[in-house]
């Protein structure tokens, strides 16, 4: 085995390796057991390239909107009228497929907009075959996509759209932000907008109203989309999730993690531990969660409850996953019911016992926000081990203290909730969030620290944890630490071996952050 006293050290410890490197230390030990004498190297099984990541949907994108269109928005409105009520004709009763009935709106699409192009040619300039298709492309996507917006949602690199009235802001994961001075002709529009999509994607019972001035659900493309009429001007704000089926290979082909962490994380999931992911706002929790989520072994059955669905986990992945029942929370449509209760509303603390009927051998929880931390935290502690979830916390430290917050506003006393934390939660993995893109970078998101919560109250009546993987010097990255004390656990798997962290401490992630000075 390479002696690593030999290479050289940064900071005290040996410099990082590359991947190649890691990949003819590390040893597997899969079906072999324990070895009765020296480990002998045997390097990581080769994994297949990961694909290349799917763009939006492959039809021809608008020029940025607005002002990209050869016509305005009111043609395009007016065309789409034509090919709704064409549509309604040709399928009355609504009883060709989804596919197939957004096949035809396509092809209807098309050929109104050749007849209205020829029309449009008598007075003005005959619209190229690449204009044509651009019209008829924004003419399909005010009917099933996302309308004035889509052509920005469809823009390489945008994680998140911020609307302000008519005004936009659009973010990329590498580049700064990016203002459009008009997206919406006005407020009503916006507000017309919103409860469209809410209706195209199947939560008819969320509209934003004056009874209703907050509204979230998720758009036909995944996207998450919060909207309020209760600032200044009526706004909204879309996530977008641009892939839906990534893995822990995707992650450290993204630097999220790197192959030590890779084997460790996904050992930690076949060993069943209880995982919390947490970090903030924005590093990247939901995309960890759904790729852990995505090594639960074929032969099990899953619940994930969630307040809007994100991690899809019920959709087939590239490879065979467990039976899943993904649950979603429901909004209330404003009224209360005579115990004042919302009428309507299924919270995630809800759906927990109905859940738990499925006789799942795990339950994911997108994200505790409240109360339903309680019910998460007993599941975990009363046999479902296996199970994850994310959590909102803005530093390392502060990962008890707001555990124990949540279950003290569930009405829980505080060494009650330390008791519960300390038996139902053995992994904690810290993501941190650095965004350089107004230095000239890009966003950063990756795992820092990794915990273990040990089933025992300590000093001061707190669960004892410890810092199993974390930075060290000037590399911000996780690192490893210390041995778990379930690395036996980790090694039954086959997914795993101890002589992995002590022999490759660095874990192979690549060169330090590139961080640039501010102008």
């Amino acid at each position: 085995m390479a002696d690593t006293h030999q290479r050289a050290s940064v900071n005290g410890h040996p410099a990082p390796l590359g991947r190649d490197e890691l990949a003819n230390l590390l040893t597997t030990h899969i079906g072999q057991g324990r070895p009765s004498g020296p480990a002998q190297p045997h390097p990581l099984p080769e994994q297949p390239a990961p694909p290349a990541a799917p763009g939006p949907a492959v039809v021809p994108r608008l020029a940025d909107l607005p002002g990209g269109l050869p016509v305005g928005w009111d043609v395009i409105e007016d065309l789409q009228i034509k090919v709704s009520q064409q549509l309604s004709t040709r399928d009355p009763d609504r009883t060709l497929t989804e596919d197939d009935r957004r096949a035809l709106a396509r092809s209807l699409a098309t050929s109104t907009v050749a007849e209205w192009g020829a029309l449009y040619a008598q007075g003005n300039a005959p619209l190229t075959a690449e204009q044509e298709a651009i019209i008829g492309t924004a003419v399909f996507d005010a009917m099933y996509r996302g309308g004035r917006l889509q052509s920005l949602l469809d823009q390489e690199g945008v994680e998140d759209l911020m609307v302000d009235g008519t005004r936009a802001f659009v973010e990329y994961f590498d580049k700064p932000r990016r203002t459009i001075e008009r997206v919406a002709d006005t407020h009503d529009e916006l507000i017309a907008w919103v409860n469209r999509m809410a209706g195209l994607s199947g939560h008819g019972e969320r509209a934003l109203t004056q009874a209703s001035p907050m509204v979230g659900f998720r758009m036909p493309d995944g996207s998450r989309v919060t909207a309020s009429m209760l600032t200044s001007r009526p706004s909204v704000v879309i996530r977008k999730h641009r892939i839906r089926q990534h893995g822990m290979a995707e992650l450290v082909r993204w630097g999220s993690i790197n192959p030590l962490l890779e084997r460790f994380l996904i050992a930690c999931v076949h060993a069943r531990m209880n995982i919390l992911v947490v970090g903030d706002m924005g590093a990247g929790k939901t995309s960890l969660l759904r790729a852990l989520g995505r090594e639960i072994p074929e032969a099990e059955r899953l619940v994930t409850l969630e307040s809007d669905r994100e991690l899809y986990l019920d959709e087939p992945g590239l490879k065979p996953g467990p039976v899943t029942f993904a649950f979603e929370a429901r909004s209330s449509n404003g009224e209360r019911t005579g115990d004042n209760r919302l009428a309507g509303e299924v919270t995630l603390s809800d759906m927990f016992a109905t859940a738990l009927r499925y006789n799942a051998t795990r339950v994911i929880v997108g994200e505790v926000r409240s109360t339903e931390i309680v019910p998460m935290l007993q599941s975990m502690s009363a046999g479902g081990s296996g199970s994850m979830c994310t959590m909102h916390v803005r530093r390392p430290h502060a990962i008890i203290s707001r555990l124990v917050q949540l279950c003290t506003e569930a009405g829980m006393v505080s060494e009650a909730a330390h008791h519960l934390i300390a038996s139902s939660i053995d992994v904690v993995i810290y993501l941190t969030y650095l965004d350089e893109t107004g230095q000239g970078g890009r966003k950063h998101r990756f795992v820092s620290h990794i915990y273990e919560v040990q089933d025992v109250v300590g000093e001061g009546g707190r669960p004892t944890t410890s810092e199993l993987f974390a930075p060290i010097g000037t590399e911000r990255r996780a690192l490893y630490r210390n041995m778990p004390s379930f690395i036996d656990d980790l090694e039954r798997t086959g997914q795993f071996h101890r002589t992995w962290l002590t022999d490759n401490p660095h874990g192979a992630w690549g060169p330090a952050l590139q961080t640039v000075s501010p102008r």
